[in-house]
């Protein structure tokens, strides 16, 4: 455990710089909260091209080492060992700007352009996970890349705390986008995934508290489990999906995801 007086000095020190977690020099208690998720209900995040994030991209200094991120993932790949971090960062401010939800599929990384999005594979049992990395971390011993606890979950390292993985870039010039018009497809933003029906309802009736008018629960089965999904449309075109993102993003933040019907 740091003395009190240096976790001050770091803290107020690196907070101006505002490219590391201030946690991750702190002795806490991580893990999960109460309420568990299920694996089946856990959904990859969706690649979209994405401007890089006006902070956590400049070079920054963690225990006296200097990390300069990349300009470009063009063909990152990288192997080592994964972990993940939960409930002690749950709800504070990522490196990029974004408020950390351990429900989200995130992770953090030392040098990947903020954002970018990666393929994990548990290199044990071929597990895969698509995550956004929005965060710089971690920084102990040799791991290469902190997964949000839902990423961690999917991928099958909660337990054990950390993994072997490989981490891939994915380019977004092909990342799926809404359409911007012309063809019979339409866009949905899901924005949960429950065995329970009434947990479903539940989120419905919160966003029709926020303005949202146009809400489906649809039905479906994964890994023979019965899910109800609760799906904001149909949408026709990228604007309307930005719209309601930018409406909600203090309400489910990094939560909403693009699927089609």
């Amino acid at each position: 455990m740091l003395k009190l007086s240096v976790v001050v000095f770091l803290a107020l020190f690196l907070a101006g710089c505002g490219s590391i977690r201030i946690a991750d020099l702190i002795d806490e208690v991580d893990g999960p909260d109460q309420s568990d998720i299920e694996v089946s209900s856990i959904d990859n995040a969706v690649p979209k091209a994405e401007p890089y994030s006006k902070t956590g991209n400049s070079t920054y200094s963690v225990y006296g080492k200097v990390y300069q991120p990349l300009k470009s993932s063009e063909g990152f790949v990288e192997t080592g060992l994964a972990s993940w971090y939960g409930k002690k960062f749950h709800g504070k401010r990522t490196s990029s700007g974004e408020i950390y939800d351990m429900h989200a599929m995130t992770a953090a990384h030392k040098t990947l352009p903020l954002p970018t999005y990666v393929k994990v594979t548990n290199l044990n049992s071929g597990a895969t996970a698509v995550v956004k990395v929005n965060d710089r971390g971690p920084f102990v011993g040799k791991r290469i890349i902190d997964l949000s606890y839902a990423a961690a979950k999917k991928l099958d390292i909660v337990q054990d705390g950390t993994g072997p993985v490989r981490v891939e870039a994915i380019s977004t010039a092909s990342a799926p986008s809404v359409s911007t018009g012309g063809g019979n497809q339409v866009f949905y933003l899901q924005a949960g995934s429950f065995r329970s029906k009434s947990n479903a309802e539940n989120l419905r009736r919160e966003l029709k508290g926020h303005g949202i008018k146009s809400i489906r629960v649809k039905t479906g089965f994964t890994g023979g489990a019965k899910l109800y999904r609760v799906q904001i449309g149909p949408l026709q075109n990228s604007q309307d999906a930005e719209a309601i993102i930018s409406k909600l993003s203090g309400v489910l933040p990094g939560r909403l995801h693009i699927v089609s019907d």
